[in-house]
């Protein structure tokens, strides 16, 4: 498993599900079609999806962000330092005198 941290508050749960309520839009808009033989056709109602979107995000973006966790700059658990490489050694003939 991972170990990022993940924001919990509310604005980023509301955002995180805007993917699955996509999905269950199209689904139910094919699923009218089907029941309704044609008047719900997904031609003339994929409008419905976009409105879905905007609804998500407005209530993300008015949504309490109160112990919101920034992934992007999160600090991650680091190793002991790297140790610097040894300088090169020289050869054990030098290349003078000949």
């Amino acid at each position: 498993m991972s170990a990022k941290a993940r924001c919990g508050c509310q604005s980023c749960t509301i955002r995180g599900l805007t993917g699955p309520a996509i999905v269950i839009t199209i689904g139910i808009l094919f699923l009218l079609h089907q029941v309704h033989g044609g008047h719900f056709y997904f031609g003339n109602t994929w409008p419905v999806v976009l409105i879905v979107i905007g609804l998500l995000h407005l209530a993300s973006s008015m949504a309490s962000r109160e112990g919101h966790i920034d992934t992007s700059t999160a600090v991650t658990p680091q190793g002991p330092p790297a140790v610097p490489p040894s300088p090169p050694t020289q050869a054990p003939y030098s290349s003078q005198g000949q």
